[in-house]
């Protein structure tokens, strides 16, 4: 005589139920990763073109520069953390915002730097 339960009927969907569950969250994770990583090409873009823009306006004075690369950030949805002009040389530091769900809005930041080649 055997006693127990054998039956096993239905123990795939509780299993295949789990696994579906564990690749909405992987693909959840990897859309959130591929929007940070992407936010995060913007905002150094946005560093680079704001830096040749201030460069290029170097001649109309270091207002008018850091103007010309807020201007440039703001079109690209950035914003110009700093500006510093050292002669003829312009570094720019702008920060993005990115929205990790479960962090809150988190900043992503770069910097370049522009000016005459030497």
């Amino acid at each position: 005589m055997t006693s127990g339960i054998t039956d096993d009927r239905g123990s795939v969907t509780v299993t295949a139920c789990c696994a579906l569950t564990a690749l909405m969250v992987v693909t959840a994770m990897l859309v959130h990763v591929g929007s940070a990583v992407s936010v995060r090409h913007r905002a150094q873009s946005a560093a680079d073109l704001a830096a040749l823009a201030a460069a290029v306006g170097l001649d109309r004075g270091t207002e008018a520069a850091c103007a010309a690369a807020r201007e440039v950030a703001g079109r690209m949805r950035t914003e110009v953390v700093s500006c510093e002009i050292d002669d003829w040389d312009v570094e720019v530091a702008v920060t993005a915002p990115v929205l990790l769900s479960s962090l809150g809005v988190r900043d992503a930041g770069a910097v370049a730097r522009a000016g005459p080649a030497e």
